[in-house]
């Protein structure tokens, strides 16, 4: 864990009610994806934990939702201005147990740690292919990223105006890439439909309400196959045999 005031280099609206923040420090060492960071925002006591979407030189990349009072606050925060971070913090994907094709499925924000992991899978070669699902097309980020990493891409949306209309499964079921192993984030009932449709090995990255991000509160806490863990120390990401859903 690493603590340390970050610069704000950008903070702008991309899609609906959805911002790409980026943040400037020194050097803090290589992140992997799939950590988070937490962040904390003026007059808000408890910090904001954000998925990293992408990383390096000292600089990060975040994209978050305005979903409540403290990201309100933090979509008016402007270039130049000071934030208190704490990185470096979770477990993040294992790209590694790829061997050779990996299949990444996202819903909505969930794509954005995903686009860190299709960085590292295809800096070692390897094929990736991707299902993204949104609500409808002002929802979207990451095409053009994604489409520059992937082997192939398909998008759904709900109300059809992007993509297959449906959800990702819908899309998995009517064609399903080769893959070794699979790699999902969302929200927590897609996730679960999609490890339950998808056969082999893969991981998820969990979603849970933190207190304080570094595994001394408890509250993120979870039941697994393995016992108790943690959300922010065991995780966020684990095995897809290791969660009870």
């Amino acid at each position: 864990m690493i603590k340390s005031l970050y610069t704000i280099s950008g903070n702008s609206l991309v899609a609906d009610d959805t911002f790409r923040l980026e943040l400037q420090a020194g050097e803090t060492g290589r992140e992997i994806s799939g950590e988070f960071v937490h962040l904390s925002i003026p007059d808000f006591y408890l910090r904001r934990p954000f998925s990293i979407c992408d990383a390096g030189d000292g600089k990060l990349t975040i994209f978050y939702k305005v979903v409540g009072e403290g990201t309100k606050v933090l979509s008016k925060m402007c270039v130049g201005e000071k934030i208190d971070v704490l990185a470096k913090l979770g477990r993040g994907f294992s790209a590694d147990e790829c061997k050779e094709s990996a299949l990444l499925v996202g819903g909505g924000l969930g794509a954005a740690p995903l686009h860190f992991l299709a960085k590292e899978l295809k800096a070692e070669g390897k094929r990736i292919h991707a299902v993204l699902g949104f609500n409808k097309a002002s929802e979207v980020v990451l095409e053009e990223e994604f489409r520059a990493l992937c082997d192939s891409l398909t998008f759904t949306s709900l109300d059809g105006s992007l993509g297959i209309k449906g959800f990702v499964t819908d899309a998995l079921k009517a064609s399903l890439p080769q893959y070794d192993y699979f790699y999902t984030c969302g929200p927590m009932i897609m996730m679960k439909a999609v490890c339950d449709f998808l056969e082999g090995p893969g991981e998820a990255s969990l979603e849970e309400r933190m207190g304080c991000g570094a595994g001394f509160c408890y509250g993120c806490s979870i039941q697994t196959a393995k016992g108790v863990r943690r959300v922010c120390t065991d995780g966020p990401v684990f095995k897809k045999e290791d969660i009870l859903w």
